[in-house]
């Protein structure tokens, strides 16, 4: 009797969690059952803050591919995390994919926002995609490199080190990016903490550093040779710049440090198939080489782009979030409003 009252149990926990059902179902019909759903749900909502372009290259083929649309709103990161928790807190159940940087989508599962998944692309991703509670994945990595207006900067003057950006050749012709604290935290705890905070410290108050909102700003402003030098601007931006043939260039002043960017599903999305169906098809194989052919460096072991085989520091976006005060606090006390 207690036995066929827990099998009878046991659809019913199913049914009222039906997101997490599918979500940790790795039947061998996984698959099918995601496109079936999918084709009945019809449409995914996505919240991201990757650029506009990169993200229709992906949606054409995803809805190509799967017959399903992709309805995308676009925002800075910072502005994603806040959309997804008042629609939490106001009880609204819209968002299906969440799409943005490590950090974020680490906040959101500390909120209770994300809903695990198990899927069979995970196998193919290397670790650092995959964080051990498994609410969100990386789907490709962000590395922070430096890059240069060719017409402006020789290449035989490049610094080889953060310390050779003390030359006096640098004053005013440096630019960093406003909120790119964990490259900073992750750059000085690799020189020393002490070291690394004195050496920037010094560049600010010696050169100067001009500060922008935005890597691809500050990615454009390099190209138009309004910053001759950018210290933080991500590789595939970089990348695509100096496919476009602007007057530009990049490389790394070691160490590298690179950001895990992912995506996740929402504990609570509306049409749980499609959007796992978009899961899948991100860091499936298709997906990930969209991404590196748009410069990006996938996720995924056999695909790592232009990068591969360069040593990388990856930001930990859980001991960012624990730590963020104190490096957002050096971060602006040094390079947003530096003592003269």
């Amino acid at each position: 009797m207690i036995a066929l009252l827990a099998a009878a149990l046991i659809p019913l926990a199913a049914a009222a969690d039906p997101v997490a059902d599918i979500a940790l179902y790795t039947g061998k019909d996984r698959a099918e059952r995601l496109a079936a759903g999918a084709r009945q749900e019809g449409s995914l909502n996505l919240y991201t803050s990757l650029t506009v372009e990169d993200m229709a290259a992906l949606n054409s083929a995803f809805e190509t591919r799967h017959g399903v649309k992709v309805r995308m709103w676009r925002a800075t990161s910072d502005k994603v995390v806040q959309r997804v928790l008042a629609e939490a807190k106001a009880g609204r159940q819209e968002v299906d994919i969440v799409e943005t940087n490590a950090p974020p989508l680490e906040s959101l599962h500390r909120e209770g926002i994300l809903q695990r998944v198990r899927s069979p692309q995970h196998a193919e991703l290397i670790a650092a995609a995959l964080p051990p509670h498994g609410e969100w994945v990386g789907s490709r990595l962000n590395v922070f490199v430096q890059a240069y207006n060719t017409t402006l900067v020789a290449r035989a003057e490049l610094p080889r080190s953060y310390a050779d950006l003390l030359h006096p050749r640098w004053k005013g012709r440096l630019g960093i990016e406003a909120a790119d604290e964990d490259w900073f935290a992750t750059v000085v705890t690799a020189l020393g903490e002490a070291e690394g905070l004195r050496l920037f410290r010094e560049l600010a108050a010696t050169n100067g550093v001009s500060v922008r909102r935005g890597h691809t700003l500050l990615a454009n402003l390099v190209a138009s040779g309004e910053v001759p030098f950018a210290l933080t601007v991500y590789n595939f931006t970089a990348e695509q710049l100096k496919r476009k043939g602007a007057p530009f260039d990049w490389y790394v002043i070691p160490p590298a440090v690179a950001r895990a960017n992912g995506l996740a599903l929402a504990r609570r999305a509306p049409h749980p198939h499609a959007a796992l169906l978009y899961y899948d098809f991100m860091i499936s194989e298709e997906g990930q080489r969209i991404l590196e052919e748009r410069g990006f460096l996938p996720a995924r072991r056999s695909l790592q782009g232009a990068l591969a085989g360069q040593p990388l520091r990856l930001v930990d976006p859980a001991l960012m979030l624990d730590q963020s005060e104190k490096w957002t606090r050096l971060y602006e006390s040094i390079f947003l409003s530096p003592r003269r």
